[in-house]
């Protein structure tokens, strides 16, 4: 018995790519990735083709990683004792 292989496909931005970005710059990429999701998804409302099903997924995904990356705590000296 064989499994299909799917395709692996690339985040839109790695972890270590955005913990380079900086803070003003991680604003505006998800400012872009969720008016991108939001016109994908009024295009799947409205009836219309969408060329790429799985990218929503994807920008929801990266849209996470972003936040995740932004709500992380950075450990201090103080914390550690």
């Amino acid at each position: 018995m064989r499994r299909s292989r799917r395709w692996l496909k690339l985040p839109i931005l790695r972890k270590r790519e955005i913990r380079q970005l900086l803070p003003e710059e991680r604003d505006k990429k998800l400012a872009e990735l969720r008016t991108e999701l939001t016109k994908l998804r009024t295009s799947v409302k409205a009836g219309g083709n969408v060329d790429n099903v799985g990218r929503v997924r994807e920008i929801r995904r990266t849209i996470a990683r972003i936040l995740t990356n932004m709500h992380e705590k950075v450990p201090t000296e103080t914390t550690k004792q």
